[in-house]
């Protein structure tokens, strides 16, 4: 094996720590451009290795899966937030519960959700007027929130528990933004940042109670001949078989509440700021949304080319899952080095996603380059993760953007200001800073 992998300048005590929370996204396309496909870094508490080879990360995410977690450092603030949920739980707790959670995502029941996915756009647009000035990631949000909770929780949110989730989103988010003082600091330690994620936390965790004792005594039984097969549903039958405790229900729902939205509407938002300045492609993906006669169907998604690549290549250019980590449970070798047992193995989408050595011109919006994929290597994109752990919700997700995006494009143009490469903030997920305000233009 070759000795250490390269590693960039870093400073005493924060290591590369600074540099990373400084931008993470041009240290992370810097170091991927300079270095090669591993590099060492020093941010905190275990010794990284950013991967960028799609083979070597092929080879952690799927032929390797067994010999990888979650890391330990996220198993303090993020473990509070997530718990045992599909997320963050580990062997067999996982196996149960994403065996438990998979009826609920089956491919068979995508084709009964694009009603549902439809109506709550169109009650969004309803509310539109031409000339207003919104905050379309609020906007997306807002939608994607309320399929989320019809579609697995089987719930409507009241406007009061709408505001509380809105509300603490933000002091949840920052608590994950990168900070190297916080690597240094103990989470018991009661800064204003960590009580206002407390705070924030017990906020939802409140939220999360009243939805769990709605839904109590309505979740149907074994023996029904069609019983509810949202996830609420799933979960509180297993539960009532005593295979389900109450921390664990509590975990799959936040889990689904925050991760079955926020990456959806991110994804919306961008694509909506990319269209928006690139007016041929909005163009067209308005001739392909008019060209649906009637409700927006199932049958009809799967006939949406255009749309489609306009979402791919917006989750190219802005993956709102910037970052992923695994940890070795054993030494491996990964690009001729030896990575140590417990070292966290760091896979940005961000820098893959953008790397010339898979994309032709990589930072242009380009969602033709979505018709001839040649030979890229199939590791090369990843915005759902990959392997056993994918994300679960990958095919909701594109039927929901798909929806939404041509419920909307059929009513609406939307303009910004804003040009050029965006100022993100980078949390669990990345955020515009500051949103995203645009001008609604009814067609």
């Amino acid at each position: 094996m070759r000795p250490t992998p390269p590693q960039p300048k870093g400073e005493p005590l924060f290591g590369n720590a600074r540099q990373y929370a400084d931008d993470p996204f041009r240290f992370l396309t810097a170091c991927e451009r300079s270095y090669g496909d591993v590099v060492s870094l020093d941010l905190g508490p275990l010794e990284t290795y950013m991967l960028t080879d799609p083979d070597e990360i092929q080879q952690v995410l799927v032929a390797d899966a067994d010999s990888y977690v979650k890391p330990d450092f996220q198993d303090d603030a993020i473990g509070d937030l997530l718990g045992e949920g599909l997320l963050l739980s580990e062997g067999d707790t996982w196996r149960h519960q994403r065996d438990l959670a998979n009826p609920a995502f089956a491919m068979t029941r995508l084709g009964e959700f694009t009603d549902t996915i439809a109506g709550h756009a169109e009650a969004m647009i309803d509310a539109w007027r031409d000339g207003d000035s919104r905050d379309v990631e609020l906007e997306m949000t807002q939608v994607t929130l309320d399929v989320i909770c019809d579609l697995m929780l089987d719930v409507e949110l009241t406007e009061g528990q709408r505001e509380t989730i809105r509300e603490n989103l933000a002091p949840i988010g920052a608590r994950f933004e990168p900070d190297p003082i916080r690597f240094i600091t103990p989470d018991w330690v009661p800064t204003p940042n960590n009580r206002e994620y407390q705070a924030a936390l017990d906020e939802l965790d409140r939220v999360v109670s009243e939805i769990v004792a709605e839904r109590r005594g309505t979740e149907g039984y074994e023996d029904d001949e069609d019983p509810p097969m949202d996830v609420l549903s799933i979960l509180l039958r297993a539960r009532n078989r005593g295979e389900q405790s109450a921390k664990q229900l509590r975990d799959e729902v936040v889990t689904m509440l925050l991760a079955g939205h926020d990456t959806t509407a991110l994804t919306l938002t961008y694509s909506w700021y990319l269209l928006a300045n690139h007016p041929e492609t909005e163009r067209a993906v308005q001739a392909e949304a008019d060209a649906v006669e009637g409700p927006v169907t199932f049958e009809a998604v799967r006939e949406l080319d255009l749309i489609e690549r306009v979402i791919q290549e917006s989750m190219r250019l802005y993956p709102p899952v910037y970052v992923m980590f695994r940890q070795p449970t054993r030494d491996v070798e990964l690009g001729g080095y030896r990575v140590p047992k417990g070292s966290a193995v760091m896979l940005p989408q961000w820098a893959v996603h953008r790397s010339p050595d898979f994309w032709d011109d990589p930072d242009q919006f380009d969602p033709d380059r979505w018709l001839d994929q040649g030979d890229r290597p199939r590791f090369a994109y990843f915005p759902f993760g990959g392997g056993p752990r994918h994300c679960i919700g990958k095919h909701l997700a594109m039927l929901e953007a798909q929806v939404i995006l041509t419920t909307v494009a059929r009513e609406f143009s939307l303009d910004t200001d804003r040009e050029g490469e965006l100022d993100l903030l980078p949390s669990l997920t990345a955020h515009p800073r500051g949103g995203m305000p645009m001008t609604l233009r009814r067609r």
